[in-house]
C-alpha cells in the first residue's frame, strides 16, 4: 500500500519561500509523473505541477517562474520549492500521481501572510 508523507509547510510572509517535501513508501516513483497539488479553504483541489519520470515538468499557470517541483527517484523523493510566495497561495499542499490515483496523504499546510 502506498504511504504517501508531505512536509515542510508553515507560516511564511509574503515574498518568503518554503520547500515542500514529499516521501512515498510502498511504491516506486521513478516511473510516475508525480504531482503537487493543493486545496484552499472552500475550494476544489487543483493540480500545481507534475513532472514525469524523465523530468519534463508543468506548472498551473499562476505558479510558473515561482515554483519548482523536482525529483529524487533513488530517494523515492518529490519535493516544491515555492518561491515569492502570496497570500493566494495559502493552501493544504498534496502530493499524488499525476492523476491523483494514490490514497492521499494528510498534506502539509502552508499559510502566507504578514
Amino acid at each position: 500500500q502506498v504511504q504517501l508523507v508531505e512536509s515542510g509547510g508553515g507560516l511564511v510572509q509574503p515574498g518568503g519561500s518554503l520547500r515542500l517535501s514529499c516521501a512515498v513508501s510502498g511504491s516506486i516513483v521513478v516511473s510516475s509523473t508525480m504531482g503537487w497539488y493543493r486545496q484552499a479553504p472552500g475550494k476544489q483541489r487543483e493540480l500545481v505541477a507534475t513532472i514525469t519520470a524523465s523530468g519534463s515538468t508543468l506548472y498551473l499557470d499562476s505558479v510558473k517562474g515561482r515554483f519548482m517541483i523536482s525529483r529524487d527517484n533513488t530517494k523515492n523523493m518529490v519535493y516544491l520549492q515555492m518561491n515569492s510566495l502570496k497570500p493566494e497561495d495559502t493552501a493544504v499542499y498534496y502530493c499524488n500521481t499525476g492523476r491523483g490515483n494514490w490514497d492521499w496523504g494528510q498534506g502539509t499546510q502552508v499559510t502566507v501572510s504578514s
